[in-house]
């Protein structure tokens, strides 16, 4: 990426991962931020303005669905995908408000894939 750097915001209760996307993500050329709750998530989605999100679902405190609701609400442009160790919530109504919905995988190649076509359409409008 020859312009700045892109900003993802990465909400999830399990620093484990945490520590493989932001790896991951800083080898791609991402800058990336964290957050371990919910409510800590939608503080630095305001504060920072990434220019994508990777959301859980299940938290406790404010869940993902909330958390997603709420960003939405805010700047709808933004892309957000779901991240989920539960399939099921694929189903969900509520999560196809999201952009995407992966299923966690140590092999983070779809997650990789769906960040780059996010990002390359926000950037074409």
């Amino acid at each position: 990426m020859d312009e700045t750097k892109k900003k993802i915001l990465v909400v999830d209760d399990e620093e484990s991962i945490h520590l493989v996307y932001k790896e991951e993500l800083n080898e791609e050329g991402y800058e990336v931020i964290s957050a371990l709750s919910g409510e800590e998530g939608l503080k630095l989605f305001q504060e920072e303005n990434p220019d994508l999100v990777i959301l859980d679902i299940n938290m406790p405190g404010m869940d993902g669905i909330e958390v997603l609701r709420q960003m939405k609400q805010m700047k709808p442009n933004i892309p957000v995908i779901i991240s989920s160790a539960y399939p099921e919530y694929k189903q969900d109504l509520a999560s196809w408000a999201s952009d995407d919905y992966i299923v966690k995988s140590f092999n983070l190649d779809e997650l990789k894939n769906s960040i780059k076509r996010h990002l390359n359409k926000t950037m074409a409008n």
